[in-house]
């Protein structure tokens, strides 16, 4: 008796079940609510695919409904593809959304430039995606700037095998890239502001070649791409003589273009200048988000073989200026946050900074804005001069002293972040601050972070130009002089220390 009573309790409570209305859709009446009216993809090159775009759409209403479709204004012959509910295509039929409930649209794009370009440098892409239903269509738009580059990338031999290239004259291991060249693609070795450059692999200028970037030319970097310059080859970067305007800037950078990528570290590799390379000027450049900004290595035996003028690096994974036996002049030099140090002078060699700005404000653990690292093989000479050198750490620079080779090295009028709160340098000679008058010359130690604080507009984003109530006000040496900043703006007879001459600083967009 009691198995039967069980049997028609569970009938009953699946004839109940069966009668339920709750899974039971109603066409929609468009009544979907949606995350945005209209989704930027950003910027895209030709025929390079975009990131992966979202759009949630909500049913607010108290039913289940089935929207009778889902598609592309352009339907196939749209360049957008959307993928609903995990299935990918371009127009979808009968969709189920429940009620109170919502679901994910993702959107990506690859365009083809010359298919809609007509001759210009850029232009819009647009469709839409249409939600139909018993009263109408809801729309929600879609926008894409596509820009044409050139493209420099490893080509493939008959075989399919990709070209690379030798790690160095001594050091046969290939990697991933190609040389430079004069062939029918046009000259390689003249990178102009007609188009951006998109590098894929790393980019080689041969022995005895020259590469010139002419002013406001845009080079973008693929994922563990860069530059490099092979012994007895140089690398020129705008001129000398420009004004340091925005229409003379060269920007370096990753080839993610989406705002959420514009501070992000360690996009691309990096400018390698091999040892024996020849003189390199370098001039009105910008250099964003690489593993290292610069890896110079050795010299060609002249001074100053390497030249930096208004030059800025940002974001560097590892080091923003990495130096190895190498000789540098720098002026109007800003080198902003990066991992380890924002400018790492090591091997020995010859380093010459005016009127520059090092400030590593990374959330890294030990990191310093600049690091002097010494060789058992050879010596080390460094000048600053005019120079603000500072952080968010303790230390805005270090000594790694491990050799007797000779240590040289002179800080002549300049702010010094240095809080040695532990004392754990009190005894060390190389930072006798206050009674080191030959190495340290009219300089200024903040020895906590408020005491001769530079004011940087915000420095964890790499504004580094200083405000009207900067310490850095009046203290330069004229000796040491640049006559202009890093921004044109003209030093006056009694300077500012830094790459920038004080100003308010503007309004924030």
């Amino acid at each position: 008796m009691r198995h039967y009573l069980l049997f028609l309790f569970i009938g009953l409570t699946l004839c109940l079940t069966s009668c339920r209305e709750d899974f039971q859709f109603e066409p929609s009446n468009g009544g979907l609510v949606f995350s945005r009216d209209t989704v930027y993809l950003d910027t895209v090159f030709t025929n390079i695919g975009s990131s992966t775009y979202t759009l949630k759409v909500y049913n607010r209403s108290n039913k289940d409904i089935k929207i009778p479709a889902i598609q592309l204004g352009q339907k196939e012959n749209s360049k957008y593809r959307l993928m609903v509910d995990g299935v990918p295509g371009k127009v979808f039929n009968n969709v189920e959304l429940l009620a109170k409930d919502s679901m994910f649209v993702f959107i990506e794009t690859t365009i083809d430039y010359n298919e809609y370009a007509n001759s210009k440098t850029d232009f819009l892409y647009t469709d839409n995606i249409e939600f139909t239903s018993t009263s109408g269509v809801q729309k929600v738009e879609l926008v894409t700037l596509v820009q044409d580059a050139i493209f420099l990338f490893p080509r493939r031999d008959e075989e399919g095998n990709y070209e690379s290239v030798p790690l160095s004259e001594t050091d046969n291991t290939k990697i991933y890239g190609f040389n430079l060249s004069h062939d029918e693609h046009g000259d390689e070795f003249i990178w102009t502001k007609t188009k951006p450059y998109v590098v894929y692999g790393m980019a080689t200028v041969p022995t005895g070649e020259t590469l010139t970037v002419e002013p406001g030319a845009r080079v973008h970097f693929h994922a563990d791409s860069g530059l490099m310059v092979r012994p007895g080859a140089s690398l020129k970067i705008g001129n000398e003589t420009d004004a340091p305007t925005e229409a003379n800037q060269v920007i370096f950078e990753g080839d993610r273009l989406e705002p959420e990528f514009s501070e992000t570290p360690g996009q691309w590799s990096t400018i390698w200048l091999r040892p024996g390379s020849k003189a390199h000027n370098l001039n009105n450049l910008t250099i964003k988000n690489a593993v290292v900004g610069i890896l110079s290595e050795g010299n060609d035996g002249t001074n100053k073989t390497l030249k930096l003028r208004n030059v800025q690096v940002y974001n560097s994974a590892n080091v923003g200026l990495l130096a190895r036996f190498s000789n540098i002049y720098g002026e109007n030099v800003v080198i902003g946050n990066a991992g380890q140090a924002s400018l790492a002078c090591t091997l020995g060699g010859k380093y010459e900074f005016r009127h520059c700005t090092i400030a590593n404000y990374s959330n890294s653990y030990n990191q310093v804005g600049l690091l002097i690292a010494d060789s058992p093989d050879a010596a080390t000479t460094t000048e600053f001069d005019n120079c603000i050198i500072y952080g968010s750490g303790s230390y805005g620079f270090l000594f790694d002293r491990k050799s007797t080779q000779p240590l040289n090295y002179t800080f002549n009028n300049c702010i010094i972040k240095f809080s040695d709160f532990s004392n754990q340098f009190k005894t060390n000679p190389l930072y006798q601050f206050d009674t080191d008058t030959e190495h340290y010359n009219s300089c200024y130690i903040a020895k906590n972070s408020t005491q001769f604080a530079p004011q940087f507009q915000d420095p964890k984003k790499n504004k580094l130009n200083i405000g009207p109530k900067s310490e850095a006000i009046g203290k330069a040496n004229l000796s040491y002089l640049v006559p202009f900043d890093i921004l044109g703006n003209s030093r006056t007879t009694k300077p500012d220390l830094g790459a920038y001459v004080n100003q308010e600083f503007p309004e924030e967009d």
